[in-house]
């Protein structure tokens, strides 16, 4: 039996080392086509790529970290799939804005389809069922649109409050049903209310499973290794089938309910975020309330036609987004088609990803700090996070004016409200954390 398994083995080395010679071939052939290097990048092991390189718990860590030894421009392997880290706005707006017809396409995610995302049209590759989706969708969120939803955001925004001020300990309830109330109103004039309407509890399940699976590494694993879907229950590994099957069946019920969850979550993530800010950062909040103060008195509450004269609340609101991003990695994009960009060679199905922590353009980028935002004469500058926390070219966040009003009315009626700051124990002592951020495809504080 023994020359059995021997031939077997053999078999399958050659067959392995058929496999590398072919793709060094095929790569060989490829740069002797274009004659161009690709972008620089760490050096990927055979077959593997560089996947034991990358933090699968946080990759953009990773990724910022190449960024800052390779440039502005890196190329990485990770299995089979070949991708490309964006870490500048210039460059993103050459290729995802300027050559769009190119880049608006999205990768095959081998995880969209088995947890049941397939409905999102975030996830459509570029064709006419996305054009179709898109025309729809602009039609309500466009910019001249989205004001007309300002008076509701507001009185949202205040009934929040009231909701914190009662109950303070399910903080997070209360932005997610912020969040989805402005959405659903928007979108289907649905009156959610103040408190535990079913489908926020709905839209919460659902997101929070699928938050932590649906990234490009989950999906390059279940690409490569598809079998991990038809274990049975009983099996090792077969979690991921599990987890799979529940976030069908939650996403299947938010079908059923209608609403657009991806405003919501970055909303109510965006929410958290500021909330972690005002306590670490007790001076930020001090001087956004000093304004507030100053600007609109204490005899009422402010309103979007007070905007104008509260640039440090716009630029709190600015360094809300760039702080934490939501998407650290934005929804990737992928190449129809080969490209050259700056002498380097881009190959057809790459996958695009974009990083914002940017330390030449953001000294100290882990510091929350509005004040970058605020140019010597005390006026906003003309950088926003919001050029390129939504995205770029025709795949553009829609929903994105809708979304900035919601964070600035949320963020400027707690301000003029609430004293944010640690809680304290039985005896008055502060209770110290450390928060913690939820890793995935978009993620969220925990604290």
């Amino acid at each position: 039996m023994a020359p059995a398994v021997d031939g077997r083995l053999a078999i399958l080395a050659g067959i392995s080392l058929s496999f590398v010679a072919v793709t060094a071939i095929k790569r060989l052939i490829k740069k002797r086509q274009n004659n161009l290097p690709l972008p620089p990048g760490p050096a990927p092991l055979p077959l593997l790529g560089s996947v034991l390189s990358v933090d699968t718990q946080e990759p953009w860590l990773t990724y910022t970290e190449w960024g800052a030894t390779y440039g502005d421009l890196v190329f990485v392997r990770i299995l089979d799939q070949k991708i490309v880290v964006v870490d500048s706005q210039r460059i993103a707006e050459a290729l995802l804005e300027k050559r769009s017809r190119i880049y608006s396409d999205r990768p095959y995610l081998a995880t969209i389809e088995p947890y049941g995302w397939s409905i999102s049209f975030a996830f459509m590759g570029y064709g006419d069922e996305w054009r179709l989706c898109r025309r729809l969708f602009h039609q309500t969120f466009r910019s001249k649109s989205a004001v007309k939803f300002r008076p509701m955001q507001i009185r949202r925004a205040r009934e929040m409050v009231v909701n914190l001020v009662d109950d303070p300990q399910h903080y997070h309830d209360h932005f997610a049903t912020f969040s989805l109330s402005v959405v659903m109103s928007a979108s289907y004039d649905y009156d959610i209310g103040a408190r535990d309407d079913p489908l926020v509890k709905i839209v919460v399940e659902a997101l929070n499973l699928s938050s932590a699976l649906l990234t490009p590494e989950t999906a390059l694993m279940l690409k490569t290794f598809p079998f991990l879907l038809k274990l049975p229950d009983w099996c090792w590994g077969s979690s991921i089938k599990r987890s799979a099957r529940a976030s069908t069946e939650r996403i299947n019920k938010m079908v059923n309910v209608p609403f657009q969850y991806a405003q919501r979550h970055m909303t109510s993530a965006l929410l958290m975020v500021f909330i972690l800010a005002m306590v670490l950062y007790p001076d930020v909040q001090r001087r956004a309330q000093a304004e507030i103060d100053s600007v609109v008195g204490k005899d009422r509450l402010p309103t979007f036609e007070d905007s104008a004269s509260l640039p440090y609340i716009d630029a709190v609101v600015r360094e809300t987004f760039r702080w934490q991003p939501v998407v650290p990695l934005g929804i990737p994009h992928t190449a129809l088609d080969d490209d050259v960009y700056d002498g380097y060679f881009i190959p057809k199905g790459a996958l695009f990803l974009g990083i914002t922590r940017d330390e030449k353009r953001y000294p100290n980028a882990t510091h929350f700090i509005p004040e970058r935002f605020i140019d010597v004469n005390g006026a906003l500058t003309a950088d926003d996070p919001a050029q390129y926390v939504f995205g770029f070219g025709r795949r553009v966040c829609p929903g994105r004016y809708t979304a900035v009003a919601s964070v600035w009315s949320a963020i400027v009626t707690m301000l003029a409200t609430l004293d944010i700051s640690s809680a304290k124990d039985d005896q008055s002592k502060v209770i110290n954390f450390t928060p913690i951020f939820i890793p995935g495809g978009w993620r969220t504080a925990e604290f």
